[in-house]
């Protein structure tokens, strides 16, 4: 019988410091650890251009049984 796979716990990270080198190591952690990346998102501020803060959304597929 197929297995289904189906999105399992979401893990949302919080980036303060929001650099290409802390969301390489947030990414390589968690997907390291099984997780899928499934968003990105960035918090901006009116007064920069740069993020101030940045959301990362992974999911851990299942498998569910037939």
């Amino acid at each position: 019988m197929a297995e289904e796979l189906s999105a399992g716990p979401y893990k949302v990270v919080e980036l303060a410091t929001v650099t290409d080198e802390t969301i390489e190591a947030a990414l390589n952690e968690w997907t390291g650890q099984g997780y899928q990346l499934e968003a990105m998102h960035f918090a901006m501020r009116e007064s920069s251009r740069r993020p101030s803060m940045a959301f990362l959304v992974f999911t851990r597929p299942s498998v569910r049984e037939p």
